[in-house]
């Protein structure tokens, strides 16, 4: 068909709805949107097909779309995007590839080889086989995400979900348990607030960079700005109260306060009973209006279990790790399922 517009990327607006296809073979040949597509596919056209004149590649368009320049666009006859996928696949081996001469002369002039049935295009056939990969890829997807999340269920020591006799306690007897307040500046000798860095001014790096905010766990981006740094074993609380524990060196903004102990070696299962206590402590107490700072949050006091008058570690630490197995135990069963079912169906 004939491109009417000649499209520039300067025209390409990130946050329109409408994909341009370029002849590039990244992200299915798309660089951007468009409100005003040239193409438009509806009942009567659902279906596309793109050629890269100088990249030999394809795209399927089911999406009313436009396209860059050296970009062919074609419509089938066939509306079935399986046998498409077959047709494209077996075309592209016919036409040679002379680099970024162009290949649209040659493409057209191409016999594709295809399958025969009764003297006829077997449609049915390459419907069927490319079903058939594509099933076999998903699985393959599948079993690798599967034996990842096995893989770190075993690092993580999670692999075990059986409670001991002292968890099956720590569970029973919370509702029993005495709680008592205590200052957070009594359990955090570090309080302090991160520094403002403006989006503009942040170069990219491996450093874990926190923002307000619960996407991500407040993660906005990794940096390699020299801002301050906090270690590991913290906890972020936001001007809103959103509270996260991290476990790793990080750096926070100005809307993020950053709570540890650089006296007291606490437990990676206290820390995060410790988080749990803060966000309970503080939910629904902040906003835009009235925002969080960490120097204001030193005498707020959060519950936490007691022995003796002071804070109770070792009930912290076997009721959080309870917790773990309690949660963890469907994704373990869900997990040794999907690899059980994959190796009996692949003979592994």
């Amino acid at each position: 068909m004939t491109v009417r517009k000649k499209l520039s990327k300067l025209k390409i607006d990130e946050t329109a709805e409408f994909p341009v296809y370029s002849a590039e073979s990244s992200n299915n040949g798309i660089v951007g949107y468009i409100n005003n597509p040239e193409f438009i596919c509806d009942e009567k056209n659902p279906i596309y097909i793109n050629f890269g004149d100088h990249t030999r590649n394809f795209n399927i368009a089911t999406k009313s779309f436009s396209v860059l320049d050296n970009v062919k666009v074609l419509l089938p006859k066939i509306n079935n995007i399986r046998v498409l996928q077959f047709i494209i696949s077996s075309w592209k081996k016919q036409i040679p590839n002379l680099g970024y001469s162009r290949h649209w002369k040659l493409a057209k002039e191409s016999s594709i080889p295809l399958p025969i049935k009764d003297g006829e295009i077997d449609f049915k056939f390459m419907e069927e086989f490319i079903a058939e990969l594509e099933a076999e890829r998903i699985a393959e997807l599948e079993a690798e995400r599967i034996a990842e999340l096995e893989a770190y269920l075993l690092a993580a020591g999670l692999k075990n979900t059986i409670l001991t006799a002292e968890e099956e306690i720590a569970l029973e007897s919370f509702s029993t348990r005495r709680f008592e307040k205590f200052l957070l500046k009594d359990l955090f000798n570090e309080i302090h607030q991160g520094r403002r860095l403006k989006k503009d001014d942040q170069l990219a790096g491996n450093i874990p960079f926190v923002m307000s905010g619960v996407t991500n766990c407040g993660v906005v981006g990794y940096i390699s700005n020299p801002v301050a740094s906090f270690p590991k074993n913290s906890i972020t609380v936001d001007i809103f109260g959103n509270t996260f524990y991290r476990r790793y060196n990080f750096g926070a903004g100005d809307d993020t306060g950053v709570y540890w102990n650089s006296e007291k070696n606490y437990s990676l299962e206290t820390m995060l009973f410790f988080t749990a206590a803060i966000e309970k402590s503080l939910t629904g107490k902040f906003s835009y209006g009235n925002k969080l700072r960490s120097s204001q949050s030193k005498d707020f006091e959060i519950l936490l279990p007691t022995k003796d008058g002071e804070p109770d570690y070792e009930y912290m630490e076997k009721f959080i790790t309870a917790v773990q197995k309690i949660v963890i135990a469907d994704v373990v069963k869900y997990s040794e399922e999907k690899i059980s079912a994959y190796r009996q169906a692949t003979n592994k």
